[in-house]
């Protein structure tokens, strides 16, 4: 049987650097996207007794409900780390990893979460000044560096615009196996962890409203509009958004302004972390030679990247995109450093865009760039 292809995380050494004692490492991320694997990986690293806990196993939050500090210390008894996998499950987890990184001397603890609602929820004001938060996506281009060369860059490219970057797929080399992979984990993963929050029993109008965004990636989408396709309210529309957010299926974008006259700000666009989630939600796994998306494709891309990017380097960024009411656009916009960058993705090189002429007249000092199948990865 062939050995599975485990590649090394971009923040691995950045974990392994943010273990100190009396501190809380949250690790958080979609499901699927290689938080145990990472466990796994990072205890077998380091050379000290651990202990490592499943939120969502019965008996652990049955031992860890009892709050006192001998209860944490019979538990911990000749371990120096701890480490819990989907923490977000284990009912008032902040104020448990409070107790224990504040009496219990020289411990150290990494947690790992799959829905930011219930563990920013629980673990936020409590671990104030005693937690460090780092985001694990689904593989970047410097990961899957580890596996290509620059033969196989491109084509394996043209497959993650279609089918995505899970970490499993680099497993399933067959197109119906990564198809059913993706069609499994929308249906008995990412959307459970929504059902559960706040026991919404509506799956339909979610899924509905997940296909509505799929087929406006790269464009201004109204929540207003969206609610009267789905005959739902606008509130509706904005809970169910900020949910599908916090599970780091989708994630939005504002309009960039100084409040020139002409800009519009107020708008947004939304943009799925996996291209293969949007692709699977829209019934759509052809290879992209057969397509007519592939700018829709592309732009989610290279945005995800991008994000994975800005995350790993611990960059200070705002993410914009920008649009005029005469129709002048540019895809992306960054604010960093105390200066504008701004860019247009375009899938082939033969299209080399100008920058709009009201940008360069509103902000003179900002750079321009065209990412295109080319040059992109010396952006990332």
């Amino acid at each position: 049987m062939k050995k599975p292809i485990l590649l090394k995380r971009a923040i691995f050494d950045l974990v392994i650097k943010s273990m100190v004692p009396n501190k809380v490492v949250v690790v958080l991320g979609p499901r699927r996207v290689g938080k145990t694997v990472l466990i796994k990986q990072i205890t077998n690293s380091l050379n000290l007794p651990v202990l490592i806990l499943n939120g969502e196993d019965i008996d652990t939050r049955k031992v860890l409900e009892y709050r006192s500090i001998q209860n944490y210390k019979n538990l911990l008894a000749g371990k120096k780390i701890l480490i819990i996998d989907e923490a977000q499950k284990i009912p008032e987890v902040g104020q448990i990893l409070k107790l224990m990184v504040d009496e219990i001397d020289g411990l150290k603890i990494l947690v790992t979460g799959s829905s930011a609602f219930d563990l920013n929820k629980y673990t936020g004001e409590p671990l104030t000044g005693r937690k460090r938060t780092i985001q694990l996506f689904g593989l970047s281009e410097s990961e899957w560096e580890q596996t290509e060369d620059i033969i196989t860059k491109k084509a394996n490219l043209k497959q993650r615009l279609v089918f995505g970057s899970y970490p499993e797929l680099i497993n399933l080399p067959d197109v119906k196996d990564k198809t059913n992979y993706l069609t499994e984990l929308v249906n008995a993963y990412l959307l459970k962890d929504i059902l559960e929050f706040e026991n919404i029993k509506n799956s339909d109008k979610i899924y509905d409203l997940l296909r509505l965004i799929a087929f406006q990636v790269g464009s201004e989408v109204s929540n207003n509009e969206l609610g009267r396709q789905l005959g739902v309210s606008k509130n509706t529309v904005e809970k169910y958004l900020d949910l599908l957010s916090k599970v780091f299926i989708i994630h939005s974008v504002g309009g960039f302004s100084r409040n020139l006259r002409k800009e519009i700000a107020k708008g947004k666009k939304w943009y799925f972390y996996d291209n293969g989630l949007r692709n699977v939600l829209i019934g759509n796994m052809n290879p992209i030679d057969l397509r007519n998306d592939i700018g829709a494709l592309w732009e989610n891309y290279i945005i995800s990247e991008r994000l994975k990017f800005q995350n790993y380097n611990r960059l200070l960024v705002y993410n914009y995109f920008w649009r005029t009411y005469d129709q002048q656009e540019i895809d992306w916009v960054e604010e960093r450093e105390g200066k504008l960058y701004s860019y247009e993705f375009k899938w082939s090189s033969k299209k080399t865009p100008k920058p709009p002429k009201a940008w360069e007249k509103a902000y003179p000092d900002s750079s321009f760039k065209v990412i295109n199948s080319d040059n992109y990865h010396e952006w990332l």
